[in-house]
Order: C-alpha cells, then sequence, then structure tokens
C-alpha cells in the first residue's frame, strides 16, 4: 500500500499542509494475509474444499478490513495537527522535531515522558516529536508516526 495516500487537500478544501495515512507495510499486509488464508483452509477436511476456500476468503477480507481501520490518518489542516482521532490547534504547539529511526526509538523508550502523547505506529520507523507549549495542557509533547518527518516539521512550522 502507499506511505501516504491522502491527497493534500482536507475537508475545507485546499488548507491542508500535510497529509498522509499510515498504511502498514507490503509485507505486513502480505504475512497477515497468507496466515488468515491459511487459518482459514483448517475447515477442509471436516467440510471440503468449496467450503474451506469460502472460510478462507473471509478470513482474508475480516483481516484486510482490520488493517484498514488501524492505518491512521496524519494531518496538519485548518489550523490544528491530526493524528489518528487526535487533534491540538498549531497555536499550542513549540517547533517540531524530525525523529529518525534511532531517535524514535529513544523518544518512545529510555526519554519517554508518561504524560506524552503517543499516535505511533510499529510499522513506521520515523516520526515528529512536538512539545506542547499550552500552559494549561498538561501533556509534555506529542510524539507522531511519519514517514515523512521532514515535510510534517515543515507543515507545522508553516502555520
Amino acid at each position: 500500500m502507499p506511505a501516504g495516500g491522502d491527497a493534500p487537500t482536507g475537508p475545507g478544501g485546499a488548507d491542508t499542509a500535510h497529509a498522509e495515512r499510515l498504511w502498514p507495510s507490503a509485507g505486513a499486509w502480505t504475512a497477515c494475509c497468507a496466515i488468515a488464508f491459511t487459518a482459514g483452509l483448517v475447515p477442509l477436511p471436516v467440510f471440503g474444499p468449496r467450503a474451506a476456500v469460502v472460510v478462507a476468503v473471509l478470513a482474508v477480507l475480516v483481516v484486510a478490513a482490520a488493517l484498514a481501520v488501524t492505518s491512521t490518518p496524519v494531518r496538519v489542516e485548518g489550523g490544528q495537527l491530526v493524528a489518528g482521532r487526535s487533534r491540538i490547534p498549531l497555536e499550542a504547539l513549540g517547533p517540531a522535531q524530525a525523529l529518525d529511526r534511532a531517535a524514535l526509538r529513544r523518544a518512545l523508550g529510555t526519554e519517554l515522558d508518561a504524560r506524552a502523547h503517543l499516535v505511533t505506529r510499529g510499522w513506521v520507523p520515523t516520526g515528529v516529536r512536538v512539545p506542547v507549549v499550552d500552559e494549561e495542557d498538561p501533556t509534555p509533547y506529542w510524539v507522531v508516526s511519519t514517514r515523512r518527518p521532514e515535510a510534517l516539521v515543515r507543515a507545522l512550522q508553516g502555520r
């Protein structure tokens, strides 16, 4: 599946500075669908080949639907950072920092603040850390997975 399947336009028109959808990798799709198809063949000895193929195809469809549901949108639009179902006004954010694979690993490990807001996906190796500067928000920063961290940082800076 493509890394950035969404076009850079939001519901309000051309006000979207960044848009991507965090689809699982092609390897994840292949592995999950292969396992689902194989598991679907379990009824083969009892119900015969037709029933087994029907169950296998249904299992693949269910797994594909589950993978599609877990694909998270990440957008900067309408003066907000939108990551999955979470959103925050850009005015409440400080300067963003792009995180490569090693930096993201540290940000989610030894450097993690338990109060941080995380919108991460294990199949996306890079991300962005954005401090929250709103005094009333107890969240110190957001960490958001993105396959295009530099583009997301530019979009957040372009407020």
